[in-house]
């Protein structure tokens, strides 16, 4: 074992009892007084480390924090992407609170997604600044608030950051087997509205515009743009339409949720839908994206390199992908190296079982701290 490996394996015990209160604050994403409450708390941690902490007020949802190392240095910064929200609403740890297992597993809402891999980039900089190794550029850690509901209130600040950097680590969790994700999937949704008549159904059906039958036949040809083999879904999730049984439909409103792999895939959706047009005459036919998070494509030359650093110090680095997003989707789409899945292992992501793997918050600490070490552009 490598001496930086074995260095953060004797911190483990601490690790622990830092992501215990992590997870012992409850942030529901739009329960802002208790993620602020969180952001209160980490604010503390950092300035403990000897952070320079910028606080980014929000109103619709919790605030960001900032936490800066050696802000003076020359050189363009490595930035660090955590969320501190998670999807488990109050009340949740009162029924699951956090649990340890003779196995060496700790349950607990939001611990793999994403409170571990906070804890993970904290002592990775932590165990640097002892050991003399952090790095002379600026390091920028950045804890958003609302990732688990699409980063509305965080891209910008996100991409003003990134933009300025060298590296961005997002401290997501890995694959199940622990593989960093080299490649995240984009996420495109959007509104299918179709506009019709109404007419009572029996005295004059005729009259009416059937927004339902429109709908049917729109729904058949979007399920036409999925190429599975290619990575690209479009999938029609939900529907709402109709007022009562013996009413022509005017109106239907449909949920479009679709994953690629490239833009080019994006933008061939998107030209698509734009070009939906209505088959029964009278009716209209709209369409509107309401989320979107560019696709991550897998960068060689980053993993080859971070593979590079990961053998340095004993690591064997795998990397696969993922077909959920990111805030490490923003920053990949600019064009800066961009290194996900760093956070610790584990199984559960929203879910009853969620916990992390405990060995392996040593582990990914000192991955991190290698990466942050010996990085170079």
């Amino acid at each position: 074992m490598s001496d930086l490996r074995s260095y953060f394996a004797d911190y483990q015990d601490a690790m622990v009892q830092q992501l215990t209160k992590m997870v012992e604050y409850e942030t529901f994403s739009t329960d802002k007084a208790r993620v602020d409450a969180f952001m209160d708390y980490m604010a503390s941690v950092f300035e403990a480390n000897d952070a320079n902490v910028i606080r980014h007020k929000r109103e619709a949802v919790g605030d960001a924090l900032e936490a800066i190392w050696n802000a003076d240095a020359p050189g363009k910064p490595i930035l660090i992407l955590g969320h501190g929200d998670t999807v488990w609403p109050y009340g949740t740890l009162a029924e699951r609170p956090v649990t340890i297992t003779d196995d060496g597993l700790l349950y607990g809402p939001g611990a793999l997604d994403m409170k571990g891999g906070l804890v993970v980039a904290l002592f990775a900089i932590k165990g640097l600044m002892e050991r003399g190794e952090l790095p002379q550029g600026p390091i920028h850690y950045l804890l958003t608030s609302d990732e688990e509901i699409g980063s509305k209130n965080s891209k910008a600040l996100i991409e003003e950051l990134a933009i300025k950097s060298a590296l961005v680590l997002v401290l997501e969790p890995p694959t199940r087997d622990g593989s960093l994700k080299g490649w995240r999937k984009g996420i495109a949704t959007y509104t299918l509205t179709v506009k019709g008549r109404a007419a009572h159904s029996g005295n004059e059906p005729e009259m009416g515009i059937n927004a339902i039958i429109e709908f049917a036949q729109q729904a058949l040809a979007i399920n036409e743009l999925n190429d599975l083999k290619m990575g690209t879904s479009v999938c029609v999730n939900v529907v709402h339409g109709g007022t009562a049984g013996n009413v022509i439909p005017d109106l239907v409103t449909a949920y479009i949720d679709t994953r690629m792999m490239t833009l080019q895939a994006k933008e061939r959706i998107d030209a698509a839908l734009a070009d939906l047009h209505p088959h029964i005459p009278g009716a209209e036919v709209e369409i509107e994206q309401t989320h979107y998070r560019p696709p991550m494509e897998r960068n060689s030359a980053v993993i080859e390199k971070v593979k590079a650093i990961g053998k340095g110090i004993g690591m064997t680095v795998r990397d696969d992908g993922a077909g959920g997003g990111s805030d490490g989707n923003f920053t990949a789409a600019l064009g800066i190296p961009t290194v996900d899945g760093l956070g610790p292992e584990g199984q559960g992501l929203h879910a009853l079982h969620e916990h992390v793997v405990i060995g392996s918050l040593p582990r990914k600490a000192a991955l991190v701290a290698a990466i942050l070490r010996d990085w170079q552009d």
